[in-house]
Order: structure tokens, then sequence, then C-alpha cells
């Protein structure tokens, strides 16, 4: 099993060279640094293939950005650069496969736009067939004066994509048609937001009826039951992802449902801890612990794909804490493993 960890190498948060490389051991929880991939500026977030054989990366620049297509060896994890292409806006930071595995889907921060791009041969990146720019803004004029798309992905049914948009306070709605990869509005899907949310990442339950939204701007957690003909989202309930009491700065990131739908997680950057949540019967959220990060600024986490691993990037601290998980309690073992990685901000795996 191969970790691909996606990072900053340029600005004042740029202290890595390239994607990391590592090998990850199931067994002990243990990673070994293979290769680091450079000449791409800022490959802050990745995405696998549907087939394992390729990776996808933002070059997150502050000017007109780029998605790059690499070739994955199966046997070292090596990566090889096969092409890359515009991606049609400005800091593009999240990037996705569809379900059907034939396009790339990805979200410009900077511009508050999205594009999707067929996959060709070898797995190299076709030309844009769907690119909008999405409008907007809110009340926190700071951070929301505008749009800025943060995550896209497509529904497990594959009949809708979302795209969450932090200045707009929205999840947008579309459909990708399947012949031609464009991108179409479907004005029933998604929903507004609580204004100064700043809805960042998603994550579906496993049947996608349930998609649990993490809020940076007001560090909350909102579930959303999800119409599966319209696409529309109905808020059912919003949670506070920190402490009660806390009063210190603070921003989410990412959030992550386990495999078999009964726990939640959501990363707090200040307080630099995993909230966890229970999943009840009737689909609420109980919390249930507050696990510290084991360093600054937990940008990202993931469950590995056995699920007994919780390993957290904190990008503050240049390392990649590995926690052992409890699946029945769901909870991590504390403390965990700290492996010196430069500015992480992604996690992902692929199969040997």
């Amino acid at each position: 099993m191969f970790l691909y960890v996606g990072d900053y190498t340029s600005g004042p948060q740029g202290r890595a060279e390239g994607i990391g490389v590592y090998r990850f051991d199931s067994e002990t929880g243990g990673i070994e640094h293979v290769e680091t991939v450079g000449g791409v500026v800022n490959p802050s977030f990745l995405a696998v293939g549907a087939d394992g054989k390729n990776v996808y990366s933002v070059a997150e620049s502050p000017a007109a950005g780029s998605v790059v297509a690499y070739a994955r060896d199966s046997e070292s994890g090596s990566l090889r650069e096969l092409n890359r292409q515009s991606s049609e806006g400005v800091g593009p930071c999240h990037v996705s496969i569809d379900g059907s595995g034939r396009y790339v889907l990805v979200a410009n921060y900077g511009s508050g736009s999205i594009a999707s791009y067929p996959i060709g041969e070898e797995g190299r990146l076709d030309a844009a067939t769907g690119a909008i720019q999405h409008e907007g803004s809110s009340v926190n004029q700071e951070r929301q004066a505008g749009p800025h798309a943060h995550m896209i992905a497509q529904s497990p049914d594959g009949r809708f994509v979302y795209a969450t948009d932090l200045g707009a306070d929205r999840i947008f709605g579309y459909t990708l048609d399947p012949s031609s990869g464009e991108l179409v509005a479907a004005p029933d899907a998604g929903a507004r937001t609580e204004p100064g949310a700043g809805p960042r990442h998603f994550a579906f339950s496993p049947d996608g009826a349930t998609v649990y939204v993490i809020n940076e701007l007001d560090s909350t957690l909102t579930r959303y039951d999800r119409d599966a003909a319209s696409g529309r989202l109905d808020a059912r309930q919003t949670v506070s992802s920190l402490p009660e009491g806390f009063d210190g700065e603070n921003s989410c990131a990412q959030v992550v449902a386990a495999p078999d739908g009964r726990f939640v997680y959501g990363s707090n950057r200040g307080h630099d801890s995993v909230a966890v949540w229970a999943v009840g019967e009737d689909g609420g959220l109980s919390f249930l612990r507050h696990v510290p990060a084991g360093g600054k600024t937990p940008r990202n986490f993931a469950l590995d794909p056995s699920g007994g691993w919780l390993l957290v990037a904190n990008q503050d601290s240049d390392t990649v804490v590995v926690m052992r998980r409890d699946p029945e309690s769901g909870l991590p073992e504390e403390p965990g493993t700290v492996h010196d990685v430069p500015s992480p901000c992604c996690l992902v795996f692929a199969g040997a």
C-alpha cells in the first residue's frame, strides 16, 4: 500500500519539494519515504484514478493554476508526469474523479470556479469540457467578498456533482454529461448554508443519502438529507466542532465518514484536534471526543482503506501522525506515531 502526500512548495506555507510518496504498512501503521516528485508548484490536493494507475494533482498557484496527470507504477509507487492542463481558474485547491472513472473534477478557490476534464489515453488529461464561474458573496467581508470554490465531488450514485463555495455560503449542484463531460447547473440541487458558515469539505454516508459538510468559518458540521431525485440537500442538524467555552481562533478543514457509516470525523485548526461523532440509528450525530491532532494545523486527515488507522496531516508542524483506530468505538488510540513530513496538506492511498 502506498500513501501520497500533497503539500505546499512555495510561499509562506511552502517547505516541501514536491509530492511525497511513502509505503504504508497496514499491519503496523508505519510509513517509509520512497521518493519526492517535484516540478509542480504547490501540489496541495491529490486524487487517485479509479483503476489506481494514475494520480492527479492540482498546482495551486496564486495566478493561473494547473491540474497535472501522473502515471503510477504499481510496484514502486513512483509517479511519472504525463501532462498538465489549465485549471480554468486561479488557486485550484481540490481535485476528484467522477464515479465512472472517466473525468477529473477541479475546484479553484481563488477565482471561485470549477472545471471538468476527460481522462484520455494512459490517463492523460484532455482539455476542459466544462468550466463554470460561481457567483455570490456573504457576510464575512474578509473571507466572503466573492466566491471561493473549495471542493467538488460526485455523489455515490453518479447523478449529481456538488461543489462547496466558502465565499458564497452555498453548496452548488450540477450534473455531469457522461458523453460530453459538460457540467450543467442543476437549480434544485445543493443548498444554501447559514450566513458566515463558509462550507469547505464534505463527505457522503456510504449509501449517499446523507451529506456531512464541515464549515470552515464558524467551526460547525452540518448534516444534510439528500434527495436522490432532485439532488436537493435539506439541513437536519448542525453541531459545533469545538469544546464548550473554547475562545481561541479556529477554522475547520476536513471531514470524513467511516466506511461503515457509524462515525464522522472533522478537523479543527487552532484547537488542533479531530472531533469524533457517532451516527445514531435515526442519523443524528452525537459527540464522542476531541482527539489531539499531535501537531499544529491539521489541514487534512484520512482513514486508511482498512479503516484501522487514522492519519493526520499537520501542516504547520510538518508532521503526519498515525493513530490506530478502534472500529467498534470509532476512537483513535492516543498518542500516535509522529513522522516528519514537510507542510502536508492532503493524504491519499493507492494499492500496492
